[in-house]
């Protein structure tokens, strides 16, 4: 598969219903892409992250996580609302308060993030607009204090 990435749009990038992430990035597969990216590395790289994650097996996250989250990625970039159609509004608070999500856990999700966006090729204004808002949501998630 191909993805065509669109990396227009000059210094920076703000969204508007006419220009999503989502459709700078090429659209489902794309994104899919991106969230295969991110467990693929997190597998790797970020054992302690991988461990807070239902896995098939050992050391591999599960195949309906790396789904769930393709989907909800898709409708938080601005497009199809897919997960919210079949799992209801994310609430990513009360999802994740089951982890304790202190600053080293953040900052793995972030780096992994980080590495899987660089995996797919997104550049320019649209990733420093998505390293901003994940860095963001991230901390938002944080549960332990620092």
């Amino acid at each position: 598969m191909t993805v065509t990435l669109r990396t227009d749009g000059g210094e920076s990038y703000t969204p508007t219903p006419e220009d999503t992430p989502y459709q700078r990035l090429g659209g489902s597969d794309a994104v899919k892409a991106l969230a295969q990216a991110f467990y693929d590395d997190m597998e790797v790289h970020e054992p302690a992250l991988t461990a807070v994650h239902r896995q098939d097996t050992p050391g591999k996250v599960s195949a309906q996580s790396r789904e769930r989250f393709g989907l909800f990625l898709i409708g938080w970039l601005g497009g199809p609302q897919h997960y919210m159609e079949q799992h209801g509004h994310p609430r990513l608070r009360m999802r994740h308060a089951r982890v304790p999500v202190g600053t080293e856990l953040r900052d793995a999700w972030v780096r992994s993030m980080s590495r899987a966006m660089e995996k797919q090729g997104i550049a320019g204004p649209v990733r420093k607009y998505l390293e901003t808002r994940f860095a963001e949501v991230a901390d938002f998630l944080r549960n332990v204090p620092t």
